[in-house]
């Protein structure tokens, strides 16, 4: 890689100290709201909403500041890219606070959660989802496909799935769907988002499994996703695709199950080992 002269980074940081003053003017906010938010307040939610929003431009931001490393200086700037990352989570757990984060629930369980928003306007809320959503594809394709950051952002997108459903009214939604209602096309192309998401985080997590770490509880996550799959199918009348998802289920559960048996015997076989040879180590 080539020396990066001082003209260069004269240049570049005098480029991104406006951007910073931002992101620092931004963080403080966010800093002293979270200081003052009570629980008993009943704006907090849409305080909480608002912060999501500006996380949005803030990550933003450490996108451009990326951007102008890549023209200026000819390297990725990892640090911006990685703060930028971590706002992301902020961005949904502000929003988490207010919609929670129940996966597979009953709409009866976080109905009340939706209620409390309810001055924020359906289509509102459903646009915030697709705005945090593109931050974080803008960030994994910053990153690159190697990144060591690949499953965090499975995380990130899996959350929003949740957050995506849980901003659908259930009660209203069947309604809603009839084309002679206002909004008809945007409330479908909503709810067909969030099925893949929900689809999206299931595979994910089930080849964060398979490829990665081994550990059952990636596995249960994935169902679990499914499940949530499953229970909206249920709710929207779709019964035949409500019982393929049953079936998928079941199977992947058969599968979990096995591999947890065959583990458990495979440690107890090598606990077995180490006893009869105490001085060999297995791998």
């Amino acid at each position: 890689m080539a020396k990066i002269s001082n003209e260069a980074k004269r240049k570049y940081f005098q480029r991104i100290t406006s951007y910073k003053k931002t992101i620092e003017r931004l963080t403080d906010k966010e800093t002293q709201v979270e200081k003052t938010l009570k629980d008993s307040d009943p704006d907090r939610p849409y305080k909480l909403i608002e912060l999501s929003e500006d996380n949005l431009t803030v990550i933003s931001i450490y996108n451009i500041i990326n951007s102008l490393s890549l023209v200026i200086l000819g390297i990725k700037n990892e640090s911006a890219l990685n703060d930028a990352r971590k706002t992301c989570y902020k961005a949904i757990i502000h929003l988490e606070h207010v919609f929670t984060n129940y996966i597979d629930v009953p709409f009866s369980e976080y109905s009340e959660a939706l209620q409390s928003a309810a001055k924020i306007p359906e289509f509102k809320r459903y646009e915030l989802i697709r705005k945090i959503g593109f931050s974080i594809d803008q960030v994994r394709d910053a990153l690159g496909e190697n990144s060591r950051w690949k499953y965090s952002l499975v995380e990130l997108d899996s959350r929003l799935a949740i957050l995506a459903r849980n901003n659908i009214n259930l009660r209203t939604i069947i309604e809603g769907m009839d084309p002679r209602v206002e909004g008809y096309r945007i409330r479908i192309e909503f709810l067909n988002l969030t099925i893949r998401m929900l689809e999206n985080a299931a595979v994910s997590y089930r080849k964060k499994y398979e490829l990665s770490t081994g550990r059952m509880d990636d596995f249960k996550t994935a169902i679990n996703y499914l499940s949530a799959q499953r229970r909206l199918a249920s709710t929207l009348g779709r019964i035949d695709e409500a019982a393929e998802l049953k079936r998928k289920i079941d199977i992947w559960r058969e599968k979990m199950e096995n591999d947890d048996k065959n583990k458990t015997e495979k440690e107890r076989q090598q606990r077995l080992q180490q006893l009869k040879n105490p001085n060999e180590s297995t791998v």
